[in-house]
């Protein structure tokens, strides 16, 4: 009895791993660094995520779709009654408030020969790494008020605001989904500071260390300009003594008595 419950919490756990994989991540750390930002959010693509759905002959396609946290679960479906995935853009649903919006559609990356992280410190394939190994949703801030973009729209996100990611794999023949992801965890973009809260310092310093600060520079100040007092003291001092010798020994000089000369 003991041992089939061993079984069955190693097989839950492996479940929970696997589930882990397949929800969409943020990008490594190492590639994608201040991320998320105020308005975007850099996933890792699905590498290898839906090879056990994969036919051979057959074309794929994968479709990102993005939501609000606060959106109803009952609205979180991506697909019609015919397994056929959603075109609810940004506009309609509010930008993920009222259900989930297509961000974008790529090819199925590549399992077998994936991007080296390694080469994103390589200036010449930095870019090809970036291309290959994630998506930015909301990097386009110009699709919204195009009258000719006729692209999915990938629209900056709201700051502050929590999102939820979820990657489909969509048949490019029959337009039918054929395997979908999790739902990503919550991630939320970054707050916009108050220009008032912003850290001008080089570096953060709390008021303690601030007003240390300013006690040492008054203090330098008043040591420098003591410094220079006494120098300026010594060099006037230095000439009235230089005036007073040249005066006396003028003096000196009147009052010597000059030799007369004798006439023959």
């Amino acid at each position: 009895m003991c041992s089939h419950w061993v079984v069955l919490a190693f097989c839950c756990l492996g479940q929970l791993c696997a589930d882990q994989s397949l929800k969409p991540r943020l990008a490594a750390p190492q590639i994608a660094t201040n991320n998320p930002t105020l308005t975007t959010v850099s996933l890792e693509k699905p590498f290898c995520m839906f090879d056990s759905s994969l036919r051979p002959n057959k074309s794929y396609i994968i479709y990102l779709y993005a939501m609000k946290e606060l959106a109803s679960a009952i609205s979180s479906l991506v697909t019609d009654n015919s397994s056929k995935p959603l075109d609810s853009m940004f506009q309609q649903t509010v930008g993920g408030q009222l259900g989930p919006y297509k961000v974008a559609l790529f090819n199925v990356p590549s399992c077998v020969s994936p991007p080296n992280i390694a080469d994103a410190g390589d200036i010449n394939k930095v870019s090809d790494v970036l291309k290959q190994y994630l998506f930015r949703v909301g990097d386009d801030g110009t699709c919204l008020y195009d009258p000719n973009f006729l692209a999915v729209c990938n629209p900056p996100l709201a700051p502050d605001t929590v999102y939820r990611f979820k990657y489909v794999l969509v048949d490019s023949t029959e337009g039918i989904m054929k395997d979908q992801s999790l739902w990503s965890d919550p991630i939320k973009t970054r707050r916009v500071k108050l220009p008032l809260k912003i850290d001008t310092w080089p570096g953060r310093r709390s008021g303690g260390m601030i007003v240390i600060t300013s006690i040492l520079s008054v203090l330098v100040f008043l040591l420098l300009a003591g410094l220079l007092a006494s120098v300026s003291s010594a060099v006037i001092r230095s000439e009235d003594s230089s005036a007073e010798t040249r005066q006396v020994s003028q003096t000196i000089q009147q009052n010597e008595p000059r030799p007369q000369l004798s006439s023959e």
